[in-house]
Parts: structure tokens; C-alpha cells; sequence
């Protein structure tokens, strides 16, 4: 129970990776802000914390591209709670094509989403954390941030820009206390992957060194990591959990 006693927001947390971070941390004590653009599926998250861990946990309906609704969120969890410990920016979605077939809203949208939506809940939660001199931040990015990826030019460049957010503000608030760190996800078994064909899926399996693709399970344990106080000593960082796909 590493996290007892402290307030933990998470975006995207209706559903896979975000659903898995936001039990992870609940297991770990933590007090437990389900966000998602689907306010069903944070309630789901939410219902779920209480009846499994007898947590508190909340859920809150939030587009994190727009910075009111993302300012609103915090300071309704901070009045609930008292504090903000943990903000996990998780919320991301995908719009593949090729570059001269995508479509510049298509662009856009992913942008808005993926990376304004992390700066937007990183500014809102700022305040809070830089008060009371403590806190931690972990944006959840992509191992195609890294290495870029064919048809993905949006979500690549939108999951490179957390990499660079997370280091900025890193260097920001690490006079005050708070750390910022990254987590790169590889080829992860998740709902958004499912709708692959299983030959792609070999594919992919063939290029991980582990000969497997990740859960969500995998993410949220480097996420607990990151959030907790065995992690006090880093920020900065993008830790890869990829099965060693990209080395």
C-alpha cells in the first residue's frame, strides 16, 4: 500500500491501459479520479475501484483538449480530496493514414487530444503540486514516439511531443519537488488491438525479443513505479515497456 493517502487523477481511464493504471494505483492504495471522455466508462472504473479494493474513487466526464473542462476536473478533485499526488495523462486516440491521404482535421484531432490534453491537465495540475512541493507526473507515450511509425504520422508525432513535454517539465518543476516521467508502451494486447488481423499480429510478435505483446497489466506496473516513492530519485525519464522491441 505505497500510495496511501495520496490523490491520484488519470485520464483515459474509462477503458485498457488508463482502466489498468487507475486499479493498479487503487491496489496500491491510492485515492482514485477516473477521467474519460465517456462518462459511463469512468463510472464503470470508478464503481469497479470501490467494489474490488472498498477504495474511494470518483469519476469525472472531461474532453482533455479543452483546458476549462481539464482546469474544472482538478480543482473539483483537489476541493474533494485536498490534494493532487499523481497525474497520469493517459487519454490518447488514433486516426492512421498515410501522410497524402491524411486528413488535416484528422491531424489536428489527434494532436488536441494526445498532446494539448497532457499540457492542459500538466498546467491545471501544476499549482497544486508545486504548492505543497510534491507530486508526480506520468504522461504515457508510445514506443512510436521513438522511432516513428508508417501511416501513423499524427499519433507519432503527438506521442514524440509528450516526450518532449515530459522532459521540459520536468526541468520546470523539479526545483519545487514534483517529477515528470514517461512511460513508452510497445505493441500492447489492448481493445485498440484486438481489431487487428492476427497475421499483423505475428508480425509484430516476431520483432518483440520476449516473443509476446504486452498487457495492460505490463504498463500500469511501470506506471505504479513511476508514481511511488521507489521512484523519488528519477525524472525525465521515458521508461520503455516494449519487451525489448526497441532497444
Amino acid at each position: 500500500m505505497v500510495l496511501t493517502e495520496r490523490v491520484a487523477l488519470i485520464t483515459g481511464a474509462g477503458r485498457g491501459i488508463g482502466k489498468a493504471v487507475a486499479l493498479r494505483l487503487a491496489a496500491a492504495g491510492a485515492s482514485v479520479a477516473a477521467v474519460d471522455i465517456e462518462a459511463e466508462a469512468a463510472a464503470g472504473t470508478a464503481e469497479e475501484i470501490r467494489e474490488t479494493f472498498s477504495a474511494t474513487s470518483s469519476s469525472f466526464a472531461c474532453d482533455v483538449s479543452d483546458y476549462g473542462q481539464a482546469a474544472s476536473v482538478v480543482e473539483e478533485v483537489i476541493g474533494k480530496y485536498g490534494s493532487l499526488d499523481i497525474l497520469v495523462n493517459n487519454a490518447g486516440i488514433t486516426r492512421d493514414s498515410l501522410i497524402m491521404r491524411m486528413k488535416p482535421d484528422d491531424w489536428d484531432l489527434v494532436l488536441r487530444v494526445n498532446l494539448t490534453g497532457a499540457f492542459n491537465f500538466t498546467r491545471a495540475a501544476a499549482r497544486q503540486m508545486t504548492k505543497q512541493r510534491s507530486g508526480s507526473i506520468v504522461n504515457i507515450s508510445s514506443v512510436v514516439g521513438l522511432t516513428g511509425n508508417a501511416g501513423q504520422a499524427n499519433y507519432a508525432a503527438s506521442k514524440a511531443g509528450l516526450i518532449g513535454l515530459t522532459k521540459s517539465a520536468a526541468k520546470e518543476f523539479a526545483p519545487r519537488g514534483v517529477r515528470v516521467n514517461a512511460v513508452a508502451p510497445g505493441f500492447i494486447e489492448t481493445e485498440m488491438t484486438s481489431r487487428l488481423a492476427d497475421e499483423v499480429k505475428e508480425q509484430w510478435h516476431r520483432i518483440i525479443p520476449l516473443g509476446r505483446g504486452g498487457t495492460a497489466e505490463d504498463v500500469a506496473s511501470a506506471v505504479l513505479f513511476l508514481a511511488g516513492p521507489d521512484s523519488e530519485y528519477l525524472t525525465g525519464q521515458v521508461i520503455q515497456v516494449d519487451g525489448g522491441m526497441v532497444m
